[in-house]
């Protein structure tokens, strides 16, 4: 992110510490009011809970629910209450000290990973809440690296601090070692005859304590609290000493002034915003949201250190005024239908108005605008640049789909993105799709319990695919079976659960099966003649093909144009109409293997030379790259992969030796054991194949004392002996 030189300055309300800077101009643009932020973190770690505190103490709720209690307002499905997790991002507003937060609770569930993705594309910063007894987890890495890639700006909250082995200085260690980035502790918990009471300030040398849900603030002296004052003192010196390695301006102050202490606050919280924006080092706080301690520092946090929407380059300002926005999330209402959720970029987003789909290439009449707040809505009648906005009656509008003013807005500001600037993947950034969808892992089939609810079930699925592009709905033509695709086992028993509770349809799904995928052994070349005459028409295509075992990260990249001169010269007139004829038929062809029909990955498809008759149809030109490709495959011969789970057991020192052993048992391989408080943490690599119904084993031989979660981490070549039983597991024989 590019930093503002001068950051605009506003009124803060935070602190009383804090000077008031303002103009007449920069009060006018509210957007400098606005935090687009998520939460992110570890199943567990105390989203939701912290989520319904800010809520509470912003004045939304009266009561604060409990996730245990299954009545938090951003948990509010059926599923989510009776297992107590999230599993559908949430979107909620709020003011907070005249400021607006547009806050959105995420899973912590690795199977509901999309839901994160789906988030952070349009989020300005997050917060990440650690489990203080626990520190880094596995899903903290994957979360971490997801809001990397979209290059967000966050703050760490330590949550649990009243836990017994909580311990602050583990979780900033631990930050520090597996992501490496500086962390600034804000923050220091207070313990008063061994119990968490309260934080104390680093930067105001303060005790915050709460008080009949009111924060207290007492300044700390050396007369009263000595032990806390000289620990604080140190704490701020360090504090100081590691802002001025990463702030130039702060140091500088720092030289001409007589002391450390003599440097005001407000210059270390705008030396630290700068710095949490460029991601040079990460402020951490701590607290304990289900004691109440904690959650109205962090959002004051939030305000003071995390950006708003007007902070860096915004890429989308080719749009300029007119309107720009993109959808990420959708959810089905039973009385207003299809709702889209859009991060509103540019211009004004207005009840009624017609919109076009940069991506689907068509114009849609919208229906009602709306606030969100969880599972209900606010009606409005326009929403401003910068917000987060939720509509009614987009009928084609999918997750990831940029929307424009017009069809001309659109090519205007397409243009001029191109000619200002020539970075493609920035242009492919505004006018693609949007986030990529990970692959699944199990499939399984799906069945209505009667032919009068096949109808039913396919709008089902239909509904459900639309809310989550992760869950993937083909059918089998030579079976006529229809099979999903997701995440996981919690994935898909979340989808038939939905099916039976919300769409009434008591479907029966097929056992779960691993989703292995083939790969072509060798390179080889093949030149395939088609000629079919259909009623008076003659069709004639003659393509050649050449296939290579190649890892390809982008699937659109799987086919490859010849550049020799030879083949240049005949490629150099083909029609995109032709060229995409031919992509869909090397798609087609790499969704079947010839071995056990799973899908073909880790393959460049190179075309040499195309030649089509008049006449001749799309439809035909795809069906002879498919027949070519498949027959180059069967002659190639391909590899079976499977994929392999990074798994992270969290267990007491006891039950090591026997989950070691059960692992020896599982092709596993131990990656690394280490110490996290009184337990022990196993991470390891294991065949997805070897892990069907783990967490009922783990729990049996742990006696209920271990934990676990896994990530998919890539597909990898099987031993012969291992092949013959993944070729049974899938054909039955």
């Amino acid at each position: 992110m590019t930093i503002i030189p001068k950051r605009v300055k506003e009124v803060l309300h935070c602190f009383k510490y804090f000077r008031q800077f303002c103009s007449s101009n920069q009060l006018k643009n509210d957007i400098n009011k606005i935090r687009n932020i998520g939460i992110l973190a570890h199943i567990d770690a105390g989203k939701t809970t912290t989520t319904e505190r800010m809520l509470y103490y912003s004045g939304k709720i009266h009561h604060m629910g409990e996730v245990h209690h299954g009545n938090t307002v951003t948990d509010y499905m059926a599923q989510e209450r009776e297992r107590g997790i999230t599993i559908k991002s949430a979107a909620v507003t709020f003011k907070w000290k005249s400021h607006q937060f547009n806050l959105i609770d995420t899973p912590g569930h690795i199977d509901f990973t999309m839901e994160v993705e789906e988030t952070l594309s349009v989020l300005d910063s997050a917060i990440i809440i650690l489990d203080a007894t626990a520190g880094v987890e596995a899903q903290t890495v994957t979360v971490w690296r997801q809001a990397d890639r979209y290059k967000i700006p966050r703050l760490v909250y330590v949550n649990k601090m009243d836990r017994p082995d909580a311990n602050l200085e583990l979780c900033c260690n631990s930050i520090e070692k597996k992501f490496g980035i500086p962390t600034l502790c804000l923050q220091m918990p207070l313990v008063e005859k061994g119990k968490f009471v309260g934080l104390i300030d680093i930067l105001t040398l303060e005790k915050l304590i709460p008080l009949n849900d009111k924060l207290t603030r007492t300044l700390l002296t050396e007369q009263d609290d000595l032990s806390n004052w000289t620990a604080a003192k140190n704490a701020r010196s360090i504090l100081v000493d590691k802002v001025t390695d990463l702030d130039d301006d702060l140091a500088n102050l720092v030289i001409n002034a007589d002391s450390i202490d003599n440097i005001q606050t407000s210059d270390i919280a705008n030396a630290l915003w700068k710095i949490t924006a460029k991601r040079d080092a990460v402020p951490v706080l701590c607290g304990s949201s289900y004691k109440n301690i904690g959650v109205e520092p962090l959002m004051d946090s939030v305000i003071l250190y995390l950006t708003s929407p007007n902070d860096g380059i915004n890429i989308y300002n080719c749009f300029k005024d007119s309107l720009c926005a993109r959808a990420f999330k959708i959810i089905h209402d039973k009385q207003r239908g299809p709702l889209v959720f859009f991060r509103i970029y540019s211009g004004e987003f207005k009840q009624g108005q017609k919109i076009y789909n940069i991506t689907k290439d068509c114009v849609e009449h919208s229906g009602r605008l709306y606030i969100a707040y969880a599972d209900e809505f606010q009606e409005i009648a326009n929403m401003q640049n910068g917000n987060i906005a939720v509509v009614s009656g987009l009928k084609v509008t999918s997750v990831g789909d940029l929307i424009a003013q017009s069809a001309s807005s659109a090519e205007r500001a397409k243009n001029d993105m191109i000619s200002s600037s020539k970075d493609n993947e920035i242009i492919e950034k505004v006018f693609g799709t949007g986030t990529k969808i990970p692959e699944p892992v199990f499939f399984c089939s799906i069945e209505p319990p009667s032919l009068t609810y096949e109808k039913y079930l396919e709008q089902a699925l239909l509904e459900l695919q639309r809310e989550d592009p992760s869950l993937i709905v083909t059918h089998e033509v030579e079976t006529g079976q229809t099979v999903l695709a997701g995440m996981g086992e919690l994935h898909l028993e979340i989808i038939k659960d939905r099916i039976l509770k919300e769409y009434k349809i008591d479907a029966q799904l097929g056992p779960l099966q691993i989703s292995y995928c083939e790969t072509p052994i060798t390179s080889i070349s093949h030149e395939l003649v088609n000629e079919v005459k259909v009623g008076s028409t003659k069709h004639l295509v003659t393509v050649s093909l050449s296939i290579v075992p190649k890892t390809v990260d982008d699937e659109k990249k799987v086919l490859k144009l010849d550049k020799s001169q030879e083949a240049a010269s005949n490629l150099a007139n083909i029609s995109h109409r032709t060229l995409q004829a031919v992509t869909q038929g090397v798609k087609v062809a790499l969704t079947h293997g010839p071995r056990i029909s799973c899908k073909v990955i880790n393959a460049q498809v190179v075309l040499h030379k195309l030649e089509t008759g008049r006449g001749t149809s799309a439809t035909m030109i795809s069906a002879t790259v498919t027949q070519c490709l498949q027959k180059m495959l069967k002659e190639a011969g391909t590899a079976i992969l499977e994929p392999i789970m990074i798994v992270e057991i969290v267990s007491t020192e006891d039950s090591i030796s026997t989950i070691l052993a059960d692992l020896g048992r599982r092709r596993s391989t131990i990656l690394n054991i280490s110490v996290r408080g009184i337990g022990k943490v196993i991470t390891c690599e294991a065949p997805l194949s070897e892990l069907l119904g783990y967490s009922t084993i783990l729990r049996t031989i742990t006696s209920g004392t271990a934990s676990f979660s896994m990530e998919f981490s890539e597909y990898r070549t099987m031993s012969s002996v291992d092949e013959i039983k993944a070729i049974q597991s899938v054909r039955g024989f």
